[in-house]
This record gives structure tokens, C-alpha cells and sequence, in this order.
């Protein structure tokens, strides 16, 4: 009766043993699988945010020229030339913002589908009515979009992309009505996810033509 109350003891004890092994592997087990789907997921999201980004590829302005005094004005006008980085993933362009600074005022801009222009033509300052653009707003001219993806109302800016983000610089600059000889102008084209488009240019000392490169 010794033996076999012992026995029983040491079976309880044994079967124990194994339940707590069992339930401490279903916890393992279920931990693993949501670490593992965790780590995908961030990696995922990582990838998105390293290889993911857009980038400027320049600024050109627009100065109207002024008979009346016989010179150029400010810019009233940027065209900002963007393409996306290489192998990221498509940018949707709605959820894109431009931040413009030129150190007294700082603009943020989103997209507005009822400045869209889809052949600009022989020039981009006329393909769209940049004059009615207030300063919290940009256009897109497409320039360059092969499987047409960059559409008016979901504009997506993919691989082999060139679009211009028109930018009424008077309304945004409003205090100098542009932007003058000699200003120095900085900015990103920031999307939702990924690396941001850098604008960083000082305009000339004296504008001597309406069309200048400025970044």
C-alpha cells in the first residue's frame, strides 16, 4: 500500500509536471507567432520608410515682366519639378504637403484637384490658372506618366513619374508679393511615407528674364 500510494503521488506529481509543460510551450508557441508576425509587419513598415521617399528634381520660377516699369517683378510663380526615389513605393500625391519658408512666413500647401493638368504643353506657367491658387494650396501638371497613374482626383506618383507641383508663390508670399531678388527660400515635399523632397535655393541678385532655374 506504501509502494503504491508513492507511485500514485509520483504520478500526479509527473502528470502535473507535464501540464505545466504543456501550457508554458502553448504560451511560447502563441508569443512566437505574434513576435514573428510583429517583426514582419515592422519590417514592412521599415522598408516602406527607407526605400519609400520623393525627390525634387528642380525649381524653376516665374517672374512676369513689367512694361510699365521695364523690368521683371518678383516670382509669383514655382514650378517644383518631382519624380519619386528609385524603387519606392507609389506616392499618393493627396496626402502629400509642401512646406515653403523664405524666413518670415511658413506655408504648408496640399494638393487641390481643380488645378490638374494633364499635357502642359510647350509651357508649364500656362497650363493651369496658377493666378487663382491661394497660398495653402498647390496644382499638378503632369509632365511624364507613362501607365497613367497620376490621375486628377488620385494623383499616384510611380516609378518613372515626373509630375509639377505649381505653386503660386504671390499668395503664399503674399507680405512681398513674391518672391524677390536675393531671397533665400527653403522647404521639403514631404509625403506620407518615406524620405522628403529637399527645396533649398536663393534666388538671383536682379532677375533678368521671367524663366529661371532656381534650384
Amino acid at each position: 500500500m506504501r509502494r503504491g500510494a508513492v507511485g500514485i503521488g509520483t504520478l500526479i506529481v509527473f502528470i502535473a509536471m507535464v501540464l505545466v509543460a504543456a501550457v508554458a510551450a502553448a504560451v511560447l508557441i502563441n508569443t512566437s507567432g505574434y513576435l514573428q508576425q510583429k517583426s514582419q509587419a515592422t519590417g514592412r513598415q521599415t522598408t516602406q520608410e527607407v526605400a519609400s521617399g520623393i525627390k525634387v528634381t528642380s525649381v524653376v520660377g516665374y517672374a512676369p515682366y513689367n512694361s510699365t516699369t521695364g523690368a521683371y517683378d518678383n516670382i509669383t510663380r514655382l514650378a517644383i519639378y518631382v519624380s519619386p526615389n528609385a524603387g519606392s513605393a507609389g506616392i499618393d500625391l493627396t496626402k502629400t504637403r509642401i512646406i515653403l519658408s523664405n524666413s518670415k512666413i511658413e506655408a504648408t500647401l496640399k494638393y487641390n484637384s481643380n488645378y490638374y493638368a494633364s499635357t502642359p504643353g510647350t509651357d508649364v506657367f500656362t497650363a493651369i490658372n496658377w493666378i487663382s491658387l491661394d497660398a495653402t494650396s498647390f496644382g499638378i501638371i503632369v509632365v511624364q506618366d507613362s501607365d497613367g497613374s497620376v490621375k486628377q482626383t488620385t494623383p499616384t506618383l510611380n516609378e518613372g513619374d515626373i509630375v509639377v507641383l505649381a505653386v503660386n508663390a504671390a499668395a503664399v508670399f503674399s507680405d512681398s508679393k513674391g518672391i524677390p531678388p536675393g531671397t533665400k527660400v527653403t522647404g521639403e515635399v514631404v509625403p506620407q511615407f518615406g524620405a522628403p523632397g529637399v527645396i533649398d535655393f536663393t534666388t538671383p541678385s536682379t532677375y533678368t528674364q521671367s524663366v529661371m532655374e532656381l534650384q
